[in-house]
């Protein structure tokens, strides 16, 4: 069979049992009991092989950060530190034009970069800041939009749980990963918080001023010092730590943990029932993100025994094309599974189909990594299919259409698009800081 006809085969699979309501992580784990059978001699084989990669992968010291940065969010909002955090930002943003919409930029990569799930923060962001800056007479393309920009930051910063969850997959280094996508992700801020500013300045009937509670400078920097400075040292330690060489993502997402623990004492909101909430929250999304990890593994290896990835391969270094248009091409393909998948699963679906053609091509897996990241958080927020659009439409007010939606997001999928040209053109964007680390 030949080996295009055969990946057609996979993807459809995959994308019926998508259509069926089953998780796609265990349709992949049996799709990947069925390759193993058919091209390892057996069935029992087959299972077998299944599981020796779920305790050989599982069992990798690479995903520890992974459960780390999850349980160091997770503290940080049962505690409600970081909740305060984002009142105390608040606070500082005084008359600025558009206060509510930065502030739910800044509050939305906060919860999106340590909730595990983009879809998650927009929804809850959704249904908590988007009624608030209503209240104050915010116009929706300065309400809905910044939500949906959010989401961008979240998976686009340190510590991003998603850019480890890619950088295992993909079996590149965590520590650079995680340092790669820093320009770019303050390079989104930097857009998403002009184009509110300016937006705000030269039409300020879309973002009207209010007078905010009045509190005393030196107030504001106790709270500063007691809410946003312990919290924003524990971010400095993980991105200074792992940039210096002074310890592993895993060590030094261990120490986040402590120190999260310890914040939380200092500030009396330590307690067994927190730890406990805390902790199976975030048992609920290791697991989930632990068993699409192990489909992804195994479905590479699937494509590798079928001979899949060596002629697809060999068939893409064949062509005469420039290898730029091949990865113009993936961004589309990208593109168009985020309209109907979750980023999990399009990480888990093609890092084992492109991963090997980008070795191939020469290009740097770090820069592809963060391509990927950026890409995939566009579809999620691209019209007219992207999921976070149809997840915030079920959570903002009856009166908003999904053309409202549409209207309010197109500006920060704009500015994605210039950070997504700018990496395109310029590798280095990512590649700097990982080049100059210890």
């Amino acid at each position: 069979m030949e080996w295009w006809l055969l990946l057609i085969i996979f993807v459809v699979f995959l994308l019926t049992v998508l259509a069926t309501g089953i998780p796609i992580a265990f349709g992949m784990l049996f799709l990947n009991a069925i390759g193993a059978a058919i091209f390892l001699g057996g069935f029992q084989t087959g299972i077998s092989h299944v599981g020796r990669v779920m305790i050989d992968n599982l069992t990798n010291y690479a995903l520890m950060p992974v459960v780390l940065f999850i349980l160091m969010g997770e503290l940080m909002f049962k505690s409600g530190m970081a909740p305060k955090m984002i009142d105390v930002i608040e606070k500082w943003l005084g008359s600025l034009p558009g206060r509510l919409s930065l502030l739910s930029v800044g509050g939305g990569a906060l919860l999106g970069t340590v909730s595990g799930s983009t879809m998650s923060s927009v929804v809850l962001l959704g249904s908590t800041i988007v009624p608030e800056m209503e209240k104050h007479g915010y116009k929706k393309s300065m309400s809905i939009g910044p939500v949906l920009g959010s989401g961008g930051l979240a998976m686009m910063l340190p510590p991003s749980a998603f850019a480890v969850f890619l950088a295992s997959v993909a079996q590149i280094s965590v520590g650079r990963l995680l340092i790669a996508i820093i320009i770019p992700g303050l390079l989104m801020a930097v857009l998403y918080a002009s184009y509110i500013i300016i937006r705000c300045l030269l039409q300020p009937s879309l973002a009207p001023a209010y007078s905010p509670e009045q509190i005393h400078f030196k107030e504001k920097l106790l709270l500063t010092l007691k809410f946003v400075v312990p919290l924003g040292s524990t971010i400095l330690l993980i991105v200074g730590a792992i940039f210096f060489g002074i310890a592993t993502p895993s060590e030094v997402a261990a120490v986040g943990v402590v120190w999260t623990i310890l914040l939380a004492a200092l500030n009396r909101k330590l307690s067994w029932q927190m730890v406990w909430n805390a902790t199976m929250a975030t048992t609920r999304i290791s697991v989930m993100i632990f068993t699409i990890f192990v489909g992804a593994i195994s479905f590479s290896q699937i494509l590798a025994f079928s001979g899949v990835t060596q002629q697809m391969i060999t068939w893409a270094s064949a062509l005469d094309i420039a290898p730029i248009i091949l990865i113009l091409v993936m961004m589309i393909l990208m593109l168009g599974m985020g309209t109907i998948l979750e980023t999990g699963s399009i990480i888990m679906i093609v890092s084992p189909i492109f991963m090997p053609l980008i070795y191939q091509l020469g290009f740097d897996p770090i820069w592809f990594g963060v391509v990927m990241l950026l890409n995939m958080q566009m579809a999620t927020t691209t019209p007219p299919f992207g999921v976070n659009l149809f997840a915030l439409k079920g959570v903002v007010s009856g009166d908003t259409s999904m053309k409202d939606i549409y209207v309010a997001g197109l500006p920060f999928v704009a500015c994605d698009w210039i950070v997504m040209f700018s990496l395109l053109a310029f590798p280095s964007l990512a590649l700097w800081l990982p080049t100059i680390m210890y």
